[in-house]
């Protein structure tokens, strides 16, 4: 299969500068703000990797087709790999005032077809949406 990884997800928020501000707070840089303030561009984006984002469709329009029938605020799940220590995703939280949701507790993720053991900590965002950090096992 040539498929080699997600590039982005897409979902929408009902409150755009909470949204901004939850993901600037965690250090994420947003591509495409000054575009859509500006009104030249529909959506916005969260970079989260060199070469993963979130699209996110700001102002939930139910009739909008680009998108997941239904998608509406709050509800993605997603996880991003964090390459670093439990304790550096436990510092980063606790300096940008976010509480998490739960963990840090064990899991296993995509790597090695979820052989791999991992530690995820999960918060959520303004809009409800779940956000998992996960910290592989070092081999």
């Amino acid at each position: 299969m040539p498929v080699t990884g997600f590039d982005h997800v897409s979902y929408p928020t009902k409150d755009s500068e909470r949204f901004l501000e939850f993901y600037k707070r965690l250090g994420f840089k947003i591509n495409n703000e000054e575009k859509w303030r500006k009104g030249e561009s529909k959506i916005f984006s969260v970079q989260v990797a060199p070469n993963a984002m979130i699209n996110v469709h700001p102002g939930f329009q139910p009739e909008e087709r680009m998108r997941g029938r239904t998608a509406t605020p709050g509800c993605a799940d997603f996880c991003m790999v964090w390459e670093g220590t439990v304790d550096e995703v436990m510092t980063l939280l606790k300096k940008a005032g976010i509480r998490p949701t739960e963990g840090p507790v064990p899991r296993r993720g995509g790597r090695g077809a979820g052989t791999i053991p991992s530690t995820s900590v999960y918060i959520t965002d303004p809009d409800g949406n779940l956000v998992e950090f996960m910290v592989y096992d070092k081999r």
